[in-house]
């Protein structure tokens, strides 16, 4: 009988101490970074203009990408925007990138080289359209920019492809019937201060650091733009892409003087292609959507990231690894 007993005993104490092993090892598990699982190497990530939202969002989202994935170096590359963004990725000069669903849909309806590898990985925030005019301009409508001097964007920029269309929606030629003039958010607000333009078109998250900053500088105003939605649609192809929204009134409140804004917004999504590594892009996914509160306390804009409508993504499919990093996470 005592034998019996000291057999139990030791199988018992068996037993306890290999129960307390796995929970040692799960403790381990959670408490110490999977280093020999995280992702590694160099990331090239082409942002936008200086001074742009673009820019300031991956400068934010690369330091949050130094913590949850120490051992990617990430390469920041400044670009005219949209346009020239997916060009890059969709050709390998870049691997990750923000872009405007229009652009993204008018680089793969025109069948540019590269077009089919594209994948999506987030849908972040809306740019908003903003048409910026001295408050004592005559310019009250797109239709009134006629013979004016009008800041529409660098060449490979999304602001160009949205102000050529705005303008063709209102009855005007982007070349015939204004003086365009190439500009960048960089250069556009100091162009209207000293009377180098009459107006520029931007479209970016709100609020634009640029525009807010012109605004306590000289009195301007944001020209309504809701109006040529329908006529937008009636484009077809891209255009589908843009709908009609509302500038709060506290975007700009030096500008607005407490009145909200009817204008146009189009969403931007977080682009790679098919080539992207599936464990990085599930990461970058991720830090996308955790670093969410952080980036918007400076990048007001960041705060919209909803991961309930981050996995839209239209015109594009989803990364594999993206679609991976929502799967984890769905309830």
């Amino acid at each position: 009988m005592l034998k019996a007993l000291t057999h139990l005993s030791r199988r018992r104490a068996l037993q306890g101490s290999a129960a307390a092993l796995v929970v040692f090892g799960l403790l381990m598990w959670w408490l110490l970074p999977l280093d020999e699982s995280s992702p590694s190497g160099r990331m090239a990530f082409s942002t936008g203009v200086r001074n742009g939202v673009y820019e300031r969002y991956g400068k934010l989202l690369r330091t949050a990408i130094s913590k949850d994935m120490p051992k990617v170096q990430v390469d920041l590359r400044n670009s005219e925007g949209s346009q020239q963004n997916i060009e890059r990725v969709a050709t390998g000069k870049a691997d990750f990138t923000i872009a405007a669903a229009d652009a993204v849909e008018n680089y793969r309806l025109d069948g540019a080289p590269g077009a089919d590898r594209l994948r999506g990985c987030a849908r972040l925030y809306d740019d908003y359209v903003q048409l910026v005019v001295d408050r004592g301009s005559d310019i009250h409508s797109v239709e009134d920019l006629r013979g004016k001097r009008v800041a529409v964007g660098q060449a490979r920029s999304g602001v160009r492809l949205i102000a050529d269309r705005v303008l063709d929606a209102a009855g005007l030629d982007p070349v015939a019937d204004i003086e365009p003039v190439s500009a960048g958010i960089d250069t556009m607000p100091g162009l209207l201060k000293d009377g180098s333009i009459d107006a520029f078109f931007w479209s970016g998250g709100l609020p634009t650091t640029s525009v807010r900053e012109l605004s306590k500088k000289m009195d301007i105003r944001l020209v309504k733009l809701g109006y040529l939605v329908d006529r937008l649609h009636k484009q077809g192809g891209a255009s589908r892409y843009y709908r009609a929204a509302t500038m709060p009134a506290d975007a700009y409140p030096d500008a607005q003087q407490g009145s909200a804004v009817p204008t146009l917004a189009v969403a931007n999504l977080l682009v790679t292609t098919d080539q992207a590594d599936a464990d990085l892009t599930a990461g970058l996914t991720r830090t996308v959507i955790d670093s969410r509160d952080h980036i918007g306390d400076q990048v007001h804009a960041a705060q919209l990231v909803d991961l309930r409508t981050a996995l839209f993504t239209d015109p594009l499919p989803l990364h594999e690894g993206a679609r991976r990093y929502y799967r984890s996470v769905k309830p």
